[in-house]
């Protein structure tokens, strides 16, 4: 067990708490996986999911919950506005006049970039509350990815330009560490028990 915590540890050290992706009305589950997955592999600490549909979220975020806060909203208005309250820069993944790359981009600050739905983008509400766009360069004939490859281009840039200027690893706090390795410990400690329970009830039978 003391080789898991130390991994946990070694993770924590890694997290930023400055780099978030918002997901809105993303419709298809396999998409929404797939950004949490990508999210938390590149060391983010939260992502933010934009849908009325609870149900549709908590399925898509199944396993990969246990290793980012998940923040779910009803609308894009409360999760933007929330974010802007707590420093972050809106950015959208948006073709626009005033456009940014994941290499021009910003990352003194907070930033949350903006992914849209697969057929439409990001909505015109996202659009209005954003500080600026930011595309991915392509010189293929295919000038479009799918929304969480699109994800996984911005993140990987992104979160190493953001370690780069911090010149460390992660930008979590040290209370914010300690409680998430309490959690993921506890959690570790009852999937165990649930599993040798499980073990010792077929043997039983």
């Amino acid at each position: 067990m003391s080789e898991r915590i130390e991994k946990m540890k070694r993770v924590l050290e890694h997290r930023l708490e400055s780099v978030t992706i918002v997901a809105e009305a993303t419709h298809l589950r396999h998409n929404l996986s797939a950004i949490i997955r990508t999210a938390e592999s590149f060391g983010l600490s939260d992502v933010h999911l934009i849908s009325d549909n609870d149900k549709k979220m908590s399925g898509a975020a199944k396993g990969a919950e246990k290793w980012v806060d998940l923040n779910i909203y009803k609308n894009t208005e409360q999760c933007l506005l929330g974010l802007k309250s707590n420093g972050f820069t809106i950015w959208v993944a948006d073709l626009q006049d005033e456009i940014k790359t994941p290499e021009t981009l910003p990352v003194e600050g907070k930033i949350a970039i903006v992914m849209g739905t697969e057929l439409s983008g990001v909505s015109a509400v996202a659009k209005e509350l954003s500080d600026g766009a930011v595309i991915i360069p392509m010189y293929g004939l295919t000038q479009s990815l799918n929304v969480s490859v699109a994800s996984a281009c911005l993140l990987q840039r992104l979160t190493t330009r953001k370690r780069e200027f911090l010149g460390q690893s992660g930008d979590m706090t040290e209370e914010r560490k300690e409680k998430l390795l309490k959690k993921w410990i506890d959690r570790d400690e009852k999937e165990k028990l649930r599993r040798q329970n499980r073990v010792s009830k077929n043997r039983s039978e």
